[in-house]
């Protein structure tokens, strides 16, 4: 039962200071009841795909149905994304922490009554370790979850993104009054040095040397000064940034707060790409009730400091992503970056001092602030310190979205937390760091996940993208692929990178042909060169990474294409046939009515032929089989 509150009601009103944020974080938490059941239904953009709104609506009229008392009726409650993606739609129920996973609406009658009513798990949905063999119950027992250290993410999954007063009972704010209470705008700056903490949009450059940077430039130039957050992810595979501002907007909003305050901004903008529509939605009613409650806007808490967030939209251009090509768009003009001889700090937008971090580094500064920069630099390892969140995809058992210390090897991620490659076999490689990053082989499945370890590779940390690859990946493909999606994002202002990223897409693209020759390797590596070291902005810059990785761990991949006219993954078309064993093929027909082309023939129960002539390799054959007799050669 939740008890009668003895602080003074604040529900609805404007918080004029520290001290009433505090009673109504005070207020929610004597209106809790500890052995209240709640059932938390991810709404992350994986579960939503498979159907979680209809399961919460199933699960609400359950409840209903079942005609439970109101003292111990559950509470549904909507969250953002749990991070096992694969599994989705998830359920957990709390305080047990019960997991449930791949839950549907016929499931909810079930749940309610077995766990609500009679306290017994499940067992059809539960969580089965393929590596254990066992069944596990609970978020606890999970090694995609333990394995894990939710610094980032330790609101998500816990919290309603819609009710700030959620937030609010979970400690948001917290170093908001903190910072505005009890300390300098000069003392925010030095917790967040010491710390450690560097830009988690790619660059890594550490956020308190950008800070004081810009406090510097401010004292020569004078305010106003921009705090802006750059929500504009557009990695292929990537959903770090989309999951925080989803699951916990008001982290993000907090520490953008914060570092107007040290800073002395009174405006700040977040530039989110039109693509991510629940993202936008939740910003939006987070700044509303913030905003309402005296967090934001005009003399936040009482203490006379004035600041506020506006929303711009991206319009989907990858090259936006680049700090000055963002400000640019800010400004209303096309997305296009500039050179970099004049920093951001300086001149960022309208030509003011401006300081621009990504979602997730605002959204670790509330934690900074609050436990303080040492504790934060306790995590991880010297010079990347802290946590990172990934996004693990690709040829992987658990895809979903991960949060571990900085220096964690490799292995540990794809192997453990990842629970490694379906059907047991070592990964080939991993690409890091987005399309602009590069391939780490399974020999260098050691190497630590950190700034300096991922460079050292041939990679870079990124945004935090992790696509995991098998043996059936093709690495000349893949650097092609890669490079093609850089070439059309390209915003073509210079020369290296309008020029020279075709052309190496087209060489790579003669290789999977099985064309060209080992001069031309090495050609390739001197375009790279040129394109690094001439391209305006990091677009351009780190756009050859994934050719120089890929031809540097797999080089005899490269001379099979060119010198044998053989792709070892069984990938380029022009170099691949199919056939069928005879004596493994069962003549279940399945591969002749899924083959577009009609391009297989022969009777029931007896053996197929597939006709090279009429094939086009699209691989069709290969997936609808289910006795392996599709050979690739």
């Amino acid at each position: 039962m939740s008890k009668a509150s003895t602080a003074p009601q604040l529900e609805g009103q404007r918080l004029n200071s520290v001290a009433d944020l505090e009673l109504l974080r005070q207020n929610r938490q004597e209106q809790q009841d500890p052995n209240r059941a709640e059932v938390i239904v991810c709404h992350g953009t994986g579960c939503l795909a498979n159907g979680s709104p209809k399961v919460a609506q199933a699960l609400k009229q359950a409840v209903a149905a079942a005609g439970l008392e109101a003292a111990v009726k559950p509470l549904i409650k909507i969250t953002g994304c749990h991070g096992f993606c694969s599994r989705g739609p998830l359920v957990v129920i709390r305080p047990q922490g019960i997991f449930y996973q791949r839950v549907q609406p016929g499931d909810a009658e079930e749940i309610v009554e077995q766990t609500l009513k009679q306290g017994q798990t499940v067992e059809r949905l539960l969580y089965h370790d393929p590596q254990s063999d066992e069944l596990l119950a609970t978020v606890e027992d999970i090694p995609f979850y333990n394995l894990q250290q939710r610094v980032v993410l330790k609101n998500i999954g816990w919290v309603d993104p819609t009710d700030i007063r959620d937030t609010i009972l979970r400690g948001g704010y917290l170093a908001l009054a903190k910072a505005l209470s009890g300390m300098t705008p000069e003392q925010v700056v030095a917790e967040v040095e010491r710390s450690g903490l560097r830009g988690r949009g790619g660059a890594g450059f550490p956020t308190g040397r950008k800070w004081r940077s810009a406090l510097k430039a401010i004292e020569k130039k004078g305010r106003p000064v921009y705090v802006v957050c750059n929500g504009d992810e557009g990695d292929p595979g990537a959903f770090m940034d989309r999951t925080i501002m989803e699951g916990d907007p008001h982290a993000v909003i907090e520490g953008m707060i914060i570092g107007a305050f040290a800073l002395g901004a009174e405006q700040g903008y977040i530039y989110v790409r039109a693509e991510y529509p629940v993202a936008i939605r939740h910003l939006s009613l987070a700044m509303a009730q913030a905003r309402e409650l005296g967090l934001l806007g005009q003399n936040i808490l009482g203490s006379g400091f004035n600041f506020d967030i506006q929303i711009n939209r991206g319009a989907g251009a990858f090259v936006c992503g680049e700090s000055t090509a963002l400000f640019t768009s800010i400004e209303g003009r096309a997305g296009e970056p500039r050179p970099k001889y004049v920093r951001s700090v300086e001149e960022g937008l309208w030509g003011r001092p401006t300081v621009l971090n990504n979602v997730e580094t605002w959204a670790n500064v509330p934690q900074i602030v609050e436990k303080g920069g040492e504790w934060y630099a306790g995590i991880g390892v010297p010079h990347s310190t802290g946590t990172k969140v990934f996004s693990l995809v690709g040829k992987v058992n658990n895809v979903g979205l991960v949060e571990v210390p900085m220096g964690v090897p490799l292995a540990h991620i794809v192997e453990k937390i990842g629970g490694g490659v379906p059907g047991g076999k070592p990964f080939k490689a991993v690409q890091t760091g987005g399309p602009s990053g590069g391939c780490i082989p399974y020999a260098l499945k050691d190497t630590p996940v950190d700034y300096d370890s991922l460079t050292k590779a041939g990679s870079m940390m990124g945004s935090g993208g992790m696509i995991v690859m098998d043996e059936r990946d093709c690495v000349v493909d893949v650097a092609a692929y890669f490079l093609k999606f850089l070439e059309e994002e390209s915003c073509g202002k210079c020369i290296p990178c309008r020029l020279g990223l075709s052309r190496m897409r087209e060489m790579l693209e003669s290789f999977g042909m099985g064309q060209g020759s080992e001069e031309d390797l090495q050609d390739l590596g001197s375009l790279a060169a040129a394109i690094a070291d001439g391209a305006l902005c990091a677009l351009g810059g780190s756009a050859p990474n994934p050719v120089l990785t890929t031809v540097r761990y797999f080089k005899d991949e490269y001379l099979a294409h060119i010198n044998e006219h053989r792709c070892p993954a069984g990938v380029c078309k022009e170099l691949i046939t199919y056939s069928i064993d005879a004596e493994a093929c069962t003549g279940c027909m399945t591969c002749a009515r899924a083959c577009p082309q009609e391009a297989i023939s022969g009777q029931k129960k007896k053996p197929h032929v597939i006709d090279e002539a009429k094939c086009i390799r699209c691989g069709i054959c290969l997936e609808s089989c289910k006795f392996g007799a599709v050979l690739v050669r």
